[in-house]
């Protein structure tokens, strides 16, 4: 599922109460923006039976260009990380496989 398709499934879901396209994907849009306040404002945003999104450091690190082999160093960075909340757990065992 990408970003339109979960506009077109909140729009379809019938529990928001959204009547339009253009709604549903100021919905999405305002939560995606939410997490990313959340991040940026706590490091961590969690969603209880849903999952955790939390800022993670990576350390500097030695690495390979992949096209001459060469060594390099790879920076100190942040990213974020999730873990998955119990039902969202329970959900993808449930979930088809390719």
């Amino acid at each position: 599922m990408n970003k339109q398709e979960l506009v077109l499934a909140v729009l379809e879901d019938g529990k928001s109460g959204i009547e339009t396209k253009a709604a549903a994907e100021r919905a999405v849009n305002a939560v995606l923006e939410s997490i990313e306040t959340g991040i940026k404002k706590d490091g961590v945003v969690q969603l209880i039976g849903f999952g955790t999104f939390t800022v993670k450091t990576r350390a500097a690190r030695k690495g390979r260009n992949p096209s001459t082999g060469a060594e390099i160093k790879i920076k100190a960075s942040k990213t974020v990380g999730f873990k998955a909340g119990v039902a969202l757990k329970e959900t993808a065992k449930k979930a088809k496989t390719k």
